[in-house]
């Protein structure tokens, strides 16, 4: 089945389809906006180094889905450095019972500074 909103695709085909990606004009959009939960999926070095302002650290090797807020009405997107480890992190947290959608930011943070979005360092 083809989507109409290329800003926000599931990753497969069933059940999965509450994992999406979603690029990071959008992701830096919705920020803007007041709109997101960001989850930064990394490692303490590589978050210090650099992170999206607000992003809560929950890096992938001790990835607690207890620690994840979640508010209503904003989407929750989680990233890593170039997009590979917030899937795993996403599959736990729904493992973990989440019910909701979560948006994995397509090519991590390195798009997402690429695309301009605002860096701490």
């Amino acid at each position: 089945m083809r989507r109409l909103f290329p800003t926000a695709q599931p990753e497969t085909q069933g059940g999965a389809d509450r994992i999406l990606q979603v690029d990071p004009q959008t992701a830096i959009q919705w920020q803007a906006g007041g709109e997101v939960v960001i989850v930064d999926v990394r490692e303490p070095h590589e978050h210090a180094a650099g992170h999206i302002p607000g992003a809560i650290l929950n890096s992938l090797s001790r990835f607690d889905p207890s620690r994840v807020p979640t508010e209503p009405g904003k989407h929750l997107v989680f990233h890593c450095q170039g997009g590979m480890r917030c899937g795993p992190a996403a599959e736990r947290m729904m493992a973990a019972g989440y019910t909701g959608t979560i948006n994995r930011l397509r090519g991590g943070f390195a798009a997402w500074a690429n695309a301009g979005g605002p860096v701490e360092r």
